[in-house]
């Protein structure tokens, strides 16, 4: 019988890991572990399993820090103004206020930040036995314009056109004074990788100095794109190109082949004519020659004739 007990517990574990939902110690309390991505909105879990009504009850919470706990929301039968709540925590957190009849003292943090990364917990103080729940909160960071927060972040890059002839453009794009060696790309409206040649790298005192080269042969918007992958950091600086005279030249490519469609059309109406004219002509000559009469012409006038020359040769 334990053995049995024993395995449906393991089974039980094993699913809540699984979901990556509750993760806990066999001698500690179960810890919610809960991730979401930088600058989204996150809820963290906090409910009673009798689903008593806790409208008039006090619950708090609270974030583990370095020397104290923040204060993060507190509520007290009705009561959440949060006069002492941490200025990390301002405007952000919201808790369910049709839910707590439920037994539900779950939190909304908005815009969550990579500070809000930590230990959190949900504390019942009057309820009899205390109870507190414990959350762990892991805020992933995204790939971003990290300029005035990290200091070595790239700044906007400089881009400039450095030739324009009337088949293609030279773009250059400049990175100066990175701390983390960045990744520089040209991009175009699409979002395609341009193909460009090998980056200028220079390392001067710690701080990172980038060109690259690219050619271009259409109209569009282009983008330099830089990224620091270590530090989770993105810039970009754009720049359009009009490529003037490869768009007459396609331009007038497109007329002169609509005159030449047009040209053809024309000339073989006029050859047609031409045929049937000559064919006409052609009839009419061959009917002369073997003896019909002419298009008006009385056709006894030619037998009558010859018979008075013959009566005067008498």
């Amino acid at each position: 019988m334990r053995m049995k007990q024993t395995a449906l517990k393991d089974v039980c574990v094993c699913l809540l890991i699984s979901a990556g939902i509750i993760f806990g110690h066999e001698t500690g309390p179960a810890v919610v572990r809960v991730v979401v991505e930088e600058g989204s909105d996150v809820i963290l879990p906090c409910s009673l399993s009798s689903k008593e009504n806790i409208v008039d009850k006090l619950f708090d919470w609270r974030k583990d820090g370095q020397k104290k706990k923040k204060e993060v929301f507190m509520y007290d039968a009705g009561d959440h103004s949060n006069n002492g709540q941490d200025e990390q925590f301002k405007g952000r957190v919201s808790h369910f206020s049709d839910q707590l009849k439920n037994g539900n003292a779950s939190i909304k943090i908005r815009d969550t930040k990579i500070s809000d990364s930590g230990n959190y917990t949900c504390h019942f103080p009057r309820l009899q036995p205390r109870q507190t729940f414990y959350i762990e909160l892991v805020v992933e960071l995204t790939i971003k314009d990290r300029s005035g927060e990290i200091t070595g972040a790239a700044p906007e890059p400089y881009t400039r056109t450095l030739n324009v002839t009337e088949y293609r453009a030279l773009l250059q794009c400049e990175v100066r004074g990175a701390s983390f060696k960045p990744k520089v790309e040209w991009k175009d409206s699409a979002g395609n990788i341009l193909p460009a040649e090998e980056p200028q790298v220079s390392d001067r005192g710690g701080r990172y100095y980038v060109t690259l080269l690219t050619t271009v042969t259409k109209t569009d918007h282009y983008r330099c794109v830089v990224t620091q992958e270590e530090i989770h950091h993105q810039t970009h600086s754009e720049t359009y190109v009009f490529i003037y005279e490869k768009l007459c030249e396609e331009s007038s490519s497109k007329e002169l082949i609509g005159w030449l469609g047009g040209g053809l059309v024309l000339g073989a109406l006029i050859l047609a004519a031409v045929l049937v004219l000559l064919v006409a002509t052609k009839c009419i000559i061959i009917r002369r020659i073997k003896g019909f009469p002419l298009l008006g012409q009385d056709p006894n006038s030619s037998s009558n004739g010859s018979s008075e020359q013959k009566k005067l040769a008498v």
